[in-house]
C-alpha cells in the first residue's frame, strides 16, 4: 500500500505458539537513496488479520510523526 510518499508492506509472522507477530517495513518514495525501515515484532495477536491491521495503523503513525517533525525543522 502507499502512503504518502512511502510504500508501507505490513506482513504477519506466524509463530510455533500460534501467534502472529506484526512485521512491517516502510520505504520512502522520495528518498534520492530508497530508504527503508524494517520493524519486527510490534506486537503480537491471535489472528493475522488483526497483526496486519495494526502494522497498516503503526506505519501511517509513524510516517504522519516523521512529516511533522520534517515540518517542524524546516
Amino acid at each position: 500500500m502507499r502512503y504518502k510518499d512511502y510504500d508501507v508492506a505490513p506482513s504477519a509472522h506466524s509463530l510455533p505458539d500460534g501467534l502472529y507477530a506484526a512485521n512491517l517495513i516502510i520505504e520512502s518514495r522520495v528518498s534520492p537513496h530508497g530508504s527503508s525501515f524494517t520493524f519486527d515484532a510490534l506486537d503480537y495477536f491471535f489472528d493475522a488479520d488483526h497483526a496486519i491491521a495494526y502494522a497498516s495503523h503503526w506505519a501511517r503513525l509513524w510516517i504522519d510523526l516523521r512529516s511533522n517533525q520534517a515540518r517542524r525543522r524546516n
